[in-house]
């Protein structure tokens, strides 16, 4: 009876510490603010997102785990930005290519210099019209 007696007590005293911990144990005497319900977007609308944006995404917790529907939204978002930078960088690489090719070989670069390096046809013969050197030029 005396065992009896003495969990009993023990169970009362558990009991009610638990409860002045719960309701009045802080501080402030409240509890924490909870983790909020929806999640709030903390990606910026305004500009491209940078890799610190992407780091600083928290989901808020259920009770199976993220809201499919958040995580879906703000996977959305970052394909969306990466298939425009992938776009822009191909533009990007396709205009400098094509500059590249006009620079090294641009159209009329080498327009008839096979035929004004090799010379005449014989020795002794004068160059075509088209490739006399006009006088003074």
């Amino acid at each position: 009876m005396v065992m009896f007696l003495f969990l009993v007590i023990a169970l009362v005293v558990v009991v009610g510490a638990v409860t002045l911990a719960v309701l009045g144990g802080g501080e402030s005497g409240a509890l924490p603010e909870a983790a909020p319900e929806r999640f709030t977007d903390p990606l910026p609308p305004d500009r491209p997102l940078r890799r610190a944006d992407v780091e600083a995404v928290r989901f808020p917790m259920t009770v199976r785990g993220y809201r499919m529907v958040d995580v879906d939204e703000a996977l959305d978002r970052v394909a969306a930005e990466l298939a425009e930078r992938d776009a822009r960088i191909a533009e990007l690489e396709a205009a400098l290519a094509g500059a590249q090719a006009t620079a090294v070989g641009g159209p009329g670069l080498l327009k008839g210099y096979g035929a004004a390096a090799r010379g005449p046809a014989h020795p002794g013969a004068p160059a075509p019209a088209d490739e006399r050197p006009e006088d003074g030029k």
